[in-house]
């Protein structure tokens, strides 16, 4: 995936001598400075204002959780690039809260929740190996008015899932005293936590979870990414064959195809609270929506969500006859 930068030298003060790294920073405004070698070029965007732009959300920041605390009404952010932020009830710009834990940067923050009564987040790395994307000058051209910079992105999350890595980890965050630390480490792509303390199999689905919520009953929705085909399971069978799999010269939505079976669907699962199933919402074309990675029920309603497709999804728990409204 591609996107040509173009930056008005009457814009944007920039200094070149040797393009020699990538660094990504986020300053307290919420700018972002890219640094792109190792004497002096910076680039000042201050925009990322497009609602839908995954070439660029390496850049501008891509939220994976979020979570309200309903003390303060503010909420908190799983970035996976910029890690734990916050944002104020009235909204605004998103602020730090951390990006490591024991001397340890994040890698790739994915999910959170917060324990009201203890006032402590806890939430997840998927993983120390992989980000979520990674990031590549691809060309630069800087023969005309302005320079024009080529960038390279490649999706990483299907790596840490067919590699086999297992360097999630699961942490929690002490608002009162502003520090983190790690409760369980080598978590197979981490998303979502269990009980604190305690490290059980609450259940056993058909497919690849992608984020809990629960409800107003104590009862738990859970989106599946896909369901495990045959494909899937034999790719994920030995971690040789899923390395094997990331090098053959195909693309990552080719490869995204091949370990979904070549079928863009959506299931949602609603879970009791030992963990059994009592209901099963499937979209099994994928004619409205695909690829879902949260579900959450609110007013009867379950408001649905995609980490790959730019949509929310309403679906009407109330109806005879359901439908998605879009």
């Amino acid at each position: 995936m591609t996107n040509l930068f173009k930056m008005q030298s009457a814009t944007y003060f920039l200094v070149f001598s040797a393009l020699l790294a990538v660094v990504i920073k986020l300053t307290h405004q919420h700018r972002i400075l890219t640094w792109l070698c190792a004497c002096a070029f910076w680039v000042s965007w201050k925009g990322c204002v497009r609602a839908f732009a995954p070439e660029l959300e390496h850049v501008c920041g891509r939220p994976l959780g979020l979570r309200f605390d309903k003390k303060t009404g503010d909420p908190y952010i799983a970035d996976a690039y910029f890690g734990l932020m916050v944002v104020g009830p009235s909204g605004g710009l998103a602020a730090l809260v951390a990006n490591e834990a024991e001397g340890e940067p994040f890698r790739l923050t994915n999910d959170l929740d917060i324990d009201e009564s203890e006032d402590v987040i806890y939430f997840t790395d998927s993983s120390t190996t992989f980000h979520r994307s990674l990031f590549s000058v691809m060309s630069i051209d800087a023969s005309r008015s302005y320079l024009s910079l080529r960038i390279g992105v490649s999706r990483q999350f299907l790596n840490a899932c067919l590699s086999g890595d297992k360097t999630g980890r699961l942490m929690k965050y002490d608002k009162s005293s502003k520090g983190g630390k790690f409760l369980l480490r080598g978590l197979a792509f981490a998303n979502g936590g269990p009980d604190a303390g305690k490290l059980d199999t609450f259940a056993e689905l058909p497919g690849f979870p992608d984020n809990i919520r629960r409800n107003s009953r104590g009862e738990f929705g859970v989106a599946l990414h896909t369901k495990k085909g045959p494909v899937a399971r034999f790719l994920l069978s030995n971690s040789l064959i899923g390395n094997f799999a990331l090098r053959l010269p195909i693309s990552f939505q080719q490869l995204h195809s091949l370990f979904v079976g070549g079928k863009a669907d959506a299931t949602a699962v609603k879970l009791g609270k030992e963990g059994e199933i009592l209901e099963v919402v499937e979209d099994t074309e994928g004619k409205t929506v695909q690829f879902i990675s949260e579900v959450e029920e609110r007013g009867n309603k379950l408001w649905i969500a995609s980490v790959m497709r730019p949509f929310i999804a309403i679906y009407d728990l109330d109806q005879t006859t359901h439908s998605l409204e879009l």
